[in-house]
């Protein structure tokens, strides 16, 4: 709903990509590219942001890219999962029927209103592919939101709340 009234991502994207095999056979996730194909001056306005939530059965794999660079790279990052720490993961490993994984990449971007995508290179059983990962056929849009008022949905009170005014309560 937020993209058809005109709203991007703003400073952060986070992606979620459940990888499974189809079979007994392994899939060998060979490599994570990433591709900025537009970089324009950041969308001016307010920034809102629903920062509150929880995750799902699977943990995540997590992987950092900073689009702010002339060529991003998906870096893997250690996570954790309820206080249990989780390794950075590095490829090529493999997924199959029963033994999934969840990606989250998270597209960050201080300086550009971007748009990019994934490229997820895979091997199994003497085929392989690459599968591009976007927003239904449209690459995704992450804008940097430096300078801009920013504001927190409060759940609490359900109400919107600045974050200068969210840090004073906070103290």
């Amino acid at each position: 709903w937020a993209g058809a009234l005109g709203a991007v991502h703003a400073g952060e994207a986070g992606v979620r990509v459940t990888l499974q095999g189809r079979d007994e056979r392994a899939v060998v996730l060979e490599s994570l590219r990433i591709r900025v194909v537009e970089r324009r001056s950041p969308a001016q306005g307010r920034v809102y942001r629903m920062s509150s939530g929880c995750g799902g059965s699977l943990t995540p794999r997590m992987f950092d890219v900073d689009l702010d660079v002339p060529r991003p790279v998906a870096r893997s990052v250690a996570g954790n999962d309820s206080g249990e720490p989780i390794e950075a993961v590095s490829f090529p490993y493999s997924v199959s029927v029963t033994d999934p994984e969840v990606l989250l990449i998270t597209g960050r971007t201080v300086g550009c209103d971007c748009d990019w995508f994934a490229e997820l290179t895979w091997s199994s059983g003497g085929r392989s592919g690459t599968v591009r990962v976007d927003d239904g056929g449209r690459p995704f849009r992450t804008s940097g939101v430096r300078g801009h008022p920013v504001l927190d949905y409060d759940t609490g009170s359900g109400r919107w709340v600045s974050v200068a005014d969210a840090g004073e309560a906070a103290s």
